[in-house]
């Protein structure tokens, strides 16, 4: 697959990205249990302390993640999604990357991320690995929690 990437800084009203969104929590439900869901919806991303982002492959909706202000030194990765017939394909990492200049831009020291700990999250565990990030302590609001893992990566 050839990929023609474009990724936009997006205000979630496009049906496609909502969709894709959408599919996310209900895959996020389908995966974990209800407590352990940290997923956003629409309403929250478009608050001003996050901002989202989409990704296009011409006129298709491919991928989406966006970066929650914690403080003026850290970020939080939130909804990182590639569309399922992109998983694998370079998607979700230029997303990540899209996310991590902002973060720069930002001027944060740090950015942090909580994700799944069962086995559909490893493939998201190993392309932030990659990236320099490792695991740590819960962060933010979040609290010890099996089915969930928090990573970080210093900027």
């Amino acid at each position: 697959m050839t990929l023609s990437l474009t990724i936009v800084e997006d205000d979630l009203t496009d049906r496609r990205v909502l969709d894709l969104l959408q599919f996310h929590l209900d895959e996020m439900r389908q995966w974990s249990p209800p407590e352990s869901i940290h997923a956003m919806p629409a309403e929250r991303l478009r608050q001003p302390d996050v901002t989202f982002f989409s990704a296009w492959d011409g006129e298709r909706v491919v991928g989406c993640g966006a970066i929650k202000h914690l403080d003026d030194g850290h970020g939080e990765l939130k909804s990182m999604r590639a569309a399922p017939d992109y998983r694998g394909g370079g998607v979700g990492k230029a997303i990540l990357l899209r996310l991590i200049e902002e973060a720069r831009a930002r001027g944060y020291t740090r950015v942090s991320l909580e994700t799944g700990r069962p086995e559909p999250f490893h493939a998201a565990h190993g392309l932030y690995r990659a990236q320099g990030f490792v695991e740590c302590p819960p962060f933010g609001s979040y609290e010890h929690d099996p089915f969930s893992m928090c990573m970080t990566k210093e900027l």
